[in-house]
C-alpha cells in the first residue's frame, strides 16, 4: 500500500503541491526566517533546482552543510541502507555506526572522547556544560566563560549568550550569567579578561556569521598559553570550519594550536543533522553517566551518514580539493573585492554597502550566495567544487555586483 497525503504519492516529489508551499509556509510556519522567493526541489552535485526547473550554482551549500554536494550517490546509498536496517535506538544501547564514527573522529584528530548531539548549538551547549563542571571541580568560582565579540555559537539560550552579538541577546533577556566578551584578535583584551575564575575560552578559528574573519596566529597561540596558565579549557567552535572546509581536516591544524575541546556539526552529516563535542585530557573525563544526554543524538542513521562523509572526503581527496580550489577561487574573487578566509570558506569584502542587493541579483542569475553584513559576502560552496564551476560562479557574481551597483 502506498502512503499518500492529499492523494499525492511520495514518489511524485511534491511537484503537484508546489504552488501551495508558499501559502502553507506563510500560514503555518513561525516567521523565524527571511525566505528567499524560490522553492527548491532537487539537488545534484553543486547545483540546486527549483519548481520551474531553473538551476542554481550553490555557493552556500546549506550554510556549509552539504560538504560533498547534493545527492552524492555514496552518501544517499549509505543513508538508505541504514534507514532500511535501523534508524534509531536509545543511547542506553550500543550501535555499530556510532561507535565506528567515534573511533574515526578520534583517529583523525588530537582528541580522546566524543559526545554526539544533533546540531552545532547543542555541541556548544555540551562544551559549555562540560567546562562549567570542569571548572567547579577546581573551584566554585571557576565558572566564567570568555568569548569574542561578533562571534556566533548557536541559538539555544546558553549558546546565544556565548554569541558575542547584542542583537541576538536583547529579545531573550535575562540571559544565563557568567560570560565575558572581548574583541576578536585583541590579545591585550584577552590577557586582561582571563583569570583564575575563567573555566573556558570559546573561540571560532574563523568567525563565520561575523564576516569570515580568521583568527591571527598570535591570538590563538596566546589563548592557548593563557588557558594553560589559568587552568582553563580552550574550546574551538569548528561547527563551520571543521570537516575539511578550510583545506585541512580541522581548522586548528592550520594554526598548530590544539584546543582541549572542539565542537562540530554542519558538514559532518552532509545534510543529516548531527553534532559532536570532542575533548581531550581532563576535559575528556569530566562527564559522568547522567550529566548530559540527548534522545536522538548519535543515532544509527546520522552516524552512518557521517561515516559516509568521512569515506567520501578521503576517497575523493576533498580536503585537498578545498585547499586547491579555494586558493584558485580567492584569486579569481580578488578582481571583485577583497577576499579573506581559508580553503572554501571565503568572505568577500565589497567597496559599497550592496551585499544584500548582490545576493538578490545573484539569485535571479542562478547563483546562491549569502551576505553576513552590508559589505560582506560569504562564499562556502560544496567541497566538490571544481575550478570550472568556480569560474562560472565568479562570472555570475561579477554580473550580480554590476547589477546591484546600478
Amino acid at each position: 500500500m502506498t502512503t499518500t497525503i492529499n492523494n499525492i504519492s511520495p514518489a511524485s516529489g511534491g511537484q503537484e503541491i508546489a504552488s501551495d508551499a508558499k501559502l502553507w509556509d506563510q500560514s503555518h510556519v513561525m516567521t523565524t526566517y527571511a525566505r528567499q522567493p524560490v522553492e527548491l526541489v532537487r539537488g545534484e552535485g553543486c547545483w540546486l533546482f527549483d519548481t520551474d526547473g531553473k538551476r542554481y550554482l550553490d555557493f552556500l551549500s546549506g550554510i556549509a552543510v552539504c560538504s560533498v554536494g547534493h545527492a552524492h550517490p555514496y552518501l544517499t546509498k549509505a543513508i538508505a541502507d541504514q534507514a532500511a536496517t535501523l534508524m534509531h535506538a536509545s543511547n542506553l544501547y550500543l550501535t555499530q555506526p556510532q561507535a565506528r564514527l567515534a573511533r574515526r573522529l578520534i583517529e583523525l584528530s588530537d582528541f580522546e572522547r566524543v559526545f554526539f548531539c544533533n546540531s552545532g548549538a547543542e555541541a556548544n551547549e555540551a562544551a559549555i556544560k562540560l567546562s562549567r563542571k570542569y571548572g567547579r571541580a577546581i573551584s566554585e568560582r571557576k565558572v566564567r566563560i570568555v568569548t569574542a565579540t561578533n562571534s556566533f555559537h548557536g541559538r539555544t539560550l546558553a549558546a546565544v549568550t556565548a554569541t558575542g552579538q547584542p542583537k541576538y541577546h536583547d529579545p531573550f533577556a535575562p540571559l544565563p550569567p557568567g560570560f565575558d566578551y572581548v574583541p576578536f584578535n585583541d590579545i591585550e583584551a584577552l590577557e586582561a579578561i582571563v583569570t583564575d575564575d575563567t573555566c573556558a575560552v570559546l573561540l571560532e578559528p574563523i568567525q563565520g556569521e561575523g564576516g569570515v574573519i580568521p583568527a591571527t596566529q598570535e591570538y590563538l597561540t596566546k589563548a592557548r598559553a593563557l588557558c594553560d596558565k589559568h587552568k582553563a579549557l580552550l574550546i574551538f567552535d569548528e561547527v563551520q570550519t571543521g570537516v575539511g572546509r578550510t583545506g585541512k581536516m580541522w581548522a586548528y591544524q592550520q594554526y598548530g594550536v590544539t584546543p582541549d575541546v572542539m565542537t562540530l556539526a554542519k558538514g559532518l552529516g552532509g545534510g543529516v543533522p548531527i553534532g559532536a563535542c570532542l575533548a581531550r585530557g581532563a576535559a575528556a573525563e569530566t562527564f559522568k553517566p547522567g550529566d548530559h544526554g540527548s534522545t536522538f543524538a548519535g543515532n544509527p542513521l546520522c552516524t552512518a551518514a557521517a561515516n559516509a562523509i568521512l569515506d567520501i572526503l578521503a576517497d575523493e581527496r576533498l580536503t585537498q580539493n578545498a585547499a586547491t580550489v579555494g586558493a584558485y577561487l580567492k584569486e579569481r574573487l580578488a578582481t571583485l573585492g577583497a577576499p579573506r578566509g581559508m580553503g572554501l570558506m571565503i568572505g568577500l569584502e565589497l567597496d559599497k554597502p550592496i551585499a544584500k542587493k548582490v545576493v538578490a541579483e545573484a539569485l535571479v542569475l542562478g547563483l546562491i550566495i549569502n551576505a553576513t553584513g552590508d559589505t560582506t559576502l560569504r562564499i562556502i560552496p560544496p567541497l566538490t567544487l571544481t575550478k570550472e564551476l568556480a569560474d562560472e560562479g565568479v562570472n555570475l557574481l561579477r554580473q550580480a555586483i554590476e547589477k546591484a551597483a546600478e
